[in-house]
């Protein structure tokens, strides 16, 4: 128990200083998230240049041919077969949220400790559930364009992530994952901030991470921040984080955020959106 209060006090003191200092150490897997993201941001990058990047790593080039051929972003089914292809079919900004993907997905199985890889798991699982629930709200209400309300639900637990990569260098704190799960909470938002900054995220990925959709949410759900909220209602896969505190938001929020005529509606468009839910799970995960 000595050790576990010594490097929890110590992660803390770490994440503290990381932030006040304005300098993040991110993990190596997420090299070539950013460098993707860079280089799609640079008007000077052709899209040849930014598929050779893509082709040098094999899961990153599946998962965007995958898309691609998606019914949702491919419905005449001619095959795409290329990866430039591909990429000008899904757009930059849906290479961008598939980078990042790959990058959490990895940093889910580098974890060395049973418990913390499950964890790392589960959360890149509620994750991708998120998204994919965002992208389909996204699409079948007709708000927002589908791929920048899949990276906002990707980046709602980016802050999460980012704790879960700094902690691997404090095995002791495994010791008490409910303590750990205390410890991420009380930093989620603060460190989610730090990282949207030094990802430069537009401002309407940020508003949308960063908002209190209790306070505002309407229905049908106009800003980006409510499609987010309605998402992580929907996802099937809990937050291991919120599963470890004997957290049950759904209903809760729910009864807060909508009248009966309001939930209706919200299990109806469940209902509508499925499929396409269902197919951009697949493409991401697969």
């Amino acid at each position: 128990m000595e050790e576990f209060e010594s490097q929890t006090e110590a992660f803390a003191q770490q994440i503290e200083e990381e932030l006040r200092d304005g300098v993040l150490s991110f993990p190596t897997v997420f090299d070539l998230s950013l460098r993707i993201k860079k280089m799609a941001d640079d008007p000077d990058s052709s899209l040849s240049d930014i598929a050779e990047v893509v082709r040098a790593e094999p899961v990153l080039a599946a998962k965007v041919l995958r898309m691609a051929n998606t019914v949702a972003l491919n419905p005449y089914r001619g095959e795409i077969n290329s990866v430039g292809d591909a990429i000008g079919r899904i757009g930059l900004s849906a290479l961008r949220c598939l980078a990042y993907a790959v990058a959490a997905e990895q940093l889910a199985r580098d974890h060395r400790s049973r418990q913390m890889r499950l964890v790392a798991s589960g959360l890149w699982m509620h994750s991708i559930d998120v998204a994919s629930w965002a992208f389909a709200f996204s699409r079948h209400l007709g708000r927002h364009t589908p791929d920048t309300a899949l990276l906002a639900g990707l980046m709602i637990n980016v802050g999460q992530f980012y704790l879960l990569a700094r902690a691997a260098r404090y095995p002791a704190i495994e010791g008490d994952m409910k303590r750990f799960a205390e410890i991420v909470s009380l930093w989620d938002d603060p460190v989610r901030s730090a990282v949207l900054d030094a990802f430069e995220m537009p401002a309407l990925i940020v508003d949308a991470c960063e908002a209190d959709p209790v306070a505002h949410t309407e229905w049908p759900p106009a800003a980006m921040g409510d499609i987010v909220f309605f998402a992580t209602l929907a996802a099937e896969t809990p937050n291991p984080f919120e599963s470890l505190l004997g957290v049950q938001r759904r209903p809760e929020l729910l009864d807060a955020s909508l009248g009966e005529a309001g939930k209706e509606a919200f299990d109806a468009l469940l209902v509508t959106a499925r499929d396409t839910r269902q197919e951009m799970l697949a493409a991401v995960c697969g």
